[in-house]
């Protein structure tokens, strides 16, 4: 099977499965209650990035795993009350912790590979 992460997102079950979904709108678009279901198992995405992330993320069910295909990123981690920073160029990647709302900022258009157990993920703006 062949796919493009940026257009066909993979979920890796617990139980050794792997399913494929359309990405992009036709995921994100769906409502909230089945992308949290879908959240019980590790989302593979790609996603490319030309601009500041508009808001702050948090995973609490799991660590998140975040891969610099190519591009300039910082990744801002606040955990405990602390903030820190991880830049990343050109290649390289960066694991979230449980828990922890992060966010980026672009300093060169970036490509990135996410695995994520997004079940319960929460926003909140910049």
């Amino acid at each position: 099977m062949s796919l493009l992460p940026d257009q066909t997102y993979a979920l890796l079950a617990a139980s050794g499965g792997i399913r494929t979904l359309p990405g992009g709108e036709a995921f994100w678009g769906q409502p909230p209650e089945v992308l949290d279901g879908l959240g019980r198992d590790w989302l593979v995405s790609e996603f490319s990035c030309e601009a500041d992330w508009a808001s702050w993320e948090m995973h609490p069910e799991g660590d998140e795993f975040v891969y610099l295909l190519e591009g300039d990123i910082e990744f801002l981690l606040e955990a405990e009350g602390r903030r820190s920073a991880q830049r990343l160029t050109g290649r390289g990647a960066v694991v979230v912790p449980r828990g922890a709302w992060h966010t980026a900022r672009v300093f060169r258009p970036s490509r990135m590979l996410f695995i994520t157990l997004g079940a319960g993920t929460q926003h909140r703006p910049v």
